[in-house]
């Protein structure tokens, strides 16, 4: 949530803080719902009606250009075609505008649960391991006991113990899955509890329960002071991250390569459609109760391949990317993309011996110097009254006239370059050089 000033720019902001969507705020993000598992079509290539590439959706493929070729052109900007239903508009909204899945039960966050501590876990005082078998379609958690001796709120049964309680006149009101857990968390007063484990703290005389809930009380005061809502970390409906984040590319020969995403995507959709056409012709429940929990894997599958249980793999026996796997790591968005970036100010190359350059001295491949030394060149370019606009400076640069080599030769008796030794680990570890 970007709590921005008066301003449009969207680098104008004085905070960001990162927190729970709810269901009604991931639908306000979405430009429509995605109900296909279809991405294009092989024929036409052109994106299917609300599939995972829908114009409709997510925006035209080509700028200024409806589905159907009704409206071409910018005078039509910002029509909406009677025919196709698509917005024309520019192809970049593709890598912006998300749409949404409408899950047909819900389903548990796998960051919540599985991730050390586990704050669903935290929030129940349950453990991982019954929580898991709640979520999984494995065990009933108990709602209300109604005064059977032995039975306690938030204890576990089995299919057989269920039945044998009924068998003999008892009826505890008992839930299963996600939904059964997002009742529960629905159900916490947040300050209530934070000030039950406040007092435990106080008074408790064991140190490992004095341990136990001061580490629930972590999690507990975050979600009091960030004010998420615990149901929340249950998810009724999925955002779908925009096209062209998760693209679709022709190779050579009619074939395609995609993103991992899409195959994830895929199988939550065809899963939640194949849930959904179960429960409307009322399925027996223990089908119903298998489908639920492949929803849940598929949905694990799609947040964090392989945190769970075995990764889904693709071709070539190789576990599919997930959302978290975007993410995380080197190689992941905030590493790779939003920490460093490349510039034009640095450059790689073999290393070759040079027995006639003195100790302060490097060489440097004429190539990579141009490139690097690019600005200065322009600017002497202009300077000397060769070129009369950056324009044309460019162009010569990149002719390589005689000229050029001339000037570069001029200007590196004055610039030296650094030069480091992998890894640099202090600063040691780079020295200039002349080149």
């Amino acid at each position: 949530v970007l709590k921005t000033q008066n301003s449009r720019k969207p680098t104008d902001f004085d905070s960001i803080r990162i927190q729970l969507a709810s269901p009604d705020t991931i639908r306000s993000w979405s430009h429509g719902e995605v109900t296909k598992p279809e991405t294009i079509n092989y024929r036409s290539f052109k994106p299917e009606r609300d599939g995972l590439f829908c114009e409709r959706t997510f925006g035209p493929v080509k700028d200024w250009e409806c589905h159907c070729g009704k409206y071409k052109g910018i005078r039509y900007r910002g029509v909406v075609c009677d025919r196709c239903g698509v917005e024309v508009t520019q192809a970049k909204v593709r890598r912006e505008r998300l749409g949404h899945i409408e899950l047909a039960v819900p389903v548990s966050h796998i960051w919540y649960f599985k991730s050390l501590p586990s704050r669903i876990g935290a929030l129940l005082d349950i453990s991982m391991r019954n929580l898991e078998r709640v979520l999984y379609y494995e065990s009933y958690v108990v709602f209300d006991p109604k005064d059977i001796e032995g039975l306690d709120k938030m204890s576990l049964l089995t299919e057989e113990e269920l039945m044998e309680l009924r068998e003999q006149g008892h009826d505890p009101v008992v839930g299963m899955g996600a939904p059964a857990v997002r009742d529960l968390l629905a159900s916490i007063d947040i300050e209530e509890l934070s000030a039950e484990l406040r007092a435990r703290v106080r008074m408790e005389t064991s140190i490992q329960r004095k341990q136990e809930a001061l580490k629930r009380l972590k999690v507990v005061e975050a979600f009091r002071q960030s004010e998420n809502r615990p149901n929340w970390m249950i998810l009724e409906v999925i955002p779908v991250i925009p096209p062209d984040l998760r693209p679709l590319v022709p190779l050579e020969g009619g074939r395609f390569a995609t993103s991992d995403l899409n195959d994830l995507y895929r199988r939550v959709i065809n899963r939640n459609n194949r849930l959904k056409k179960l429960i409307s012709i009322k399925a027996p429940e223990v089908i119903l109760r298998n489908e639920k929990r492949m929803l849940q894997e598929a949905v694990d599958a799609l947040f964090d391949n392989g945190r769970r249980s075995r990764a889904v793999r693709g071709d070539g026996n190789r576990s599919l990317k997930s959302l978290s796997d975007l993410l995380k790591g080197k190689q992941g968005r905030f590493r790779q993309n939003l920490l460093g970036k490349r510039v034009d100010y640095s450059g790689r190359s073999v290393i070759v011996v040079g027995p006639d350059l003195k100790l302060h001295q490097c060489g440097l491949p004429k190539s990579m110097a141009l490139e690097l030394f690019k600005p200065f060149v322009i600017r002497k370019l202009e300077e000397k009254g060769l070129v009369q606009t950056v324009k044309s400076a460019k162009k010569l640069v990149e002719r390589e006239r005689p000229e050029v080599w001339d000037i570069l030769e001029e200007i590196i008796q004055d610039h030296c370059v650094l030069l480091n030794r992998a890894p640099t680990l202090h600063r040691l570890g780079i020295q200039a050089f002349q080149p």
